[in-house]
């Protein structure tokens, strides 16, 4: 794979913007007591980032679109650092809530720009993995990022975690500068003929399997620790070792999904991982029975989920070869939506029924999206599609 050094330098970047968005839930109470505000309310942390990558991201992204990319990366990058410095310093909470909103626009345009620019610097038959290993570097967030920062944070303290991630990300800008050529778009993009791709009801169907899937993911991994314990006889700590586990399986998904996206297409790829994630919706109804099979669903689930995003992800951009920044930004923002939704859907199922009901509503969701897969892919079989070429300057 060409420049696959380039490729594991954004993957490091989206690392450090996933430690700094997930962060928060490992050392809320610690942040709550510091601006004297309750836990709830420091929670707000962690909605403002996601809605501010979800909503204000996509925005810019499409303002932006005929900017080099490169500079657009070094830009982006720039303000998450400087953010990281600003959270260092904050002196209030109100103060904090800002510094994160921008943390949430710089690291979702990173984000998705970095997926973008690793489609354009590989071969097309290794774009999956491209976006797989970018896709890595989130879900290592999760697995390592978060545990570690947690950890860090209760010897030097949370402030010292932000300054910290910022230093860490100026290597890797330097390497932008260094390495990353000048990427622009042959012809001048519209704004018109990019939100043109929302009236077409292929680019909205793809966009609706995403919500969905993750939707389906979201309502029962939000609560999964009041399900494994209503299920099981688990301790907090072994709870936390399967969840270590969880986070593992999540990693090896990503890099699964993009292998198996160029391998084998991303069509199959996202159906079988549809497919997978709604089989393990259903067992986990008789996984209480047993303690390894509950593990061993729970992993798989995981692998299932983790797998479809990259396939997912290159699917949008060969339906948008010209545009990928764009169905990148927007298919980001209908994941963010998908967490939002599934995790309310969670909380309502919990506080009207049981915790035990989440994996039906979960399986429920999930097989929408596997309907609408179905029909999507039935509909591009009709369709024979001519690839852009985007030009690369060296």
């Amino acid at each position: 794979m060409k420049n696959k050094l380039i490729i594991y330098v954004l993957s490091l970047i989206v690392f450090l913007i996933g430690t700094v968005e997930y962060i928060i839930t490992g050392v809320i109470e610690m942040i709550a007591v510091d601006f004297g505000v309750t836990i709830s309310e420091a929670g707000l942390l962690v909605t403002l980032f996601a809605l501010a990558a979800a909503i204000f991201a996509p925005i810019l992204i499409a303002l932006t679109i005929n900017m080099d990319r490169k500079k657009l990366l070094m830009a982006t990058v720039s303000v998450f650092i400087i953010s990281n410095g600003l959270m260092f310093i904050s002196s209030s909470f109100e103060y904090a809530l800002g510094i994160r909103i921008i943390q949430g626009v710089s690291g979702g345009i990173t984000t998705v720009v970095a997926m973008a620019v690793a489609t354009r610097l590989v071969e097309k038959e290794r774009r999956g993995r491209a976006i797989g290993i970018i896709l890595m570097g989130l879900s290592s967030s999760l697995v390592l990022g978060v545990p570690i920062g947690t950890f860090f944070s209760e010897i030097f303290g949370w402030r010292v975690l932000f300054m910290l991630i910022g230093l860490l990300t100026i290597l890797p800008l330097l390497i932008i500068y260094k390495k990353i050529p000048v990427i622009k778009e042959e012809e001048a993009v519209t704004l018109r003929s990019q939100l043109s791709i929302l009236k077409d009801s292929k680019i909205l169907t793809a966009l609706a399997i995403t919500l969905f899937y993750v939707g389906g993911y979201a309502t029962l991994f939000t609560y999964i620790t009041p399900f494994l314990q209503a299920t099981s006889t688990l301790s907090m700590t072994e709870i936390s070792g399967i969840l270590f586990l969880a986070g593992i399986c999540s990693f090896l998904g990503s890099r699964v999904g993009g292998q198996l996206a160029d391998a084998k297409g991303s069509r199959f790829t996202i159906c079988f991982g549809l497919l997978l994630q709604a089989v393990t919706l259903l067992l986990f109804a008789l996984a209480g029975i047993n303690l390894f099979v509950l593990i061993l669903v729970l992993m798989i689930f995981m692998v299932a989920t983790w797998s479809i995003s990259p396939a997912q992800q290159l699917l949008l951009v060969t339906l948008v070869p010209r545009n990928p920044d764009i169905a990148l930004s927007i298919n980001t923002s209908f994941i963010q939506f998908g967490f939002a939704q599934g995790s309310a859907l969670g909380g309502f199922v919990i506080g009207h029924t049981s915790v035990l009901n989440l994996n039906w509503v979960g399986f429920g969701t999930v097989s929408m999206a596997l309907f609408l897969a179905i029909l999507l892919f039935q509909k591009l079989n009709s369709r024979v599609e001519t690839p852009m070429i985007t030009k690369v300057k060296y």
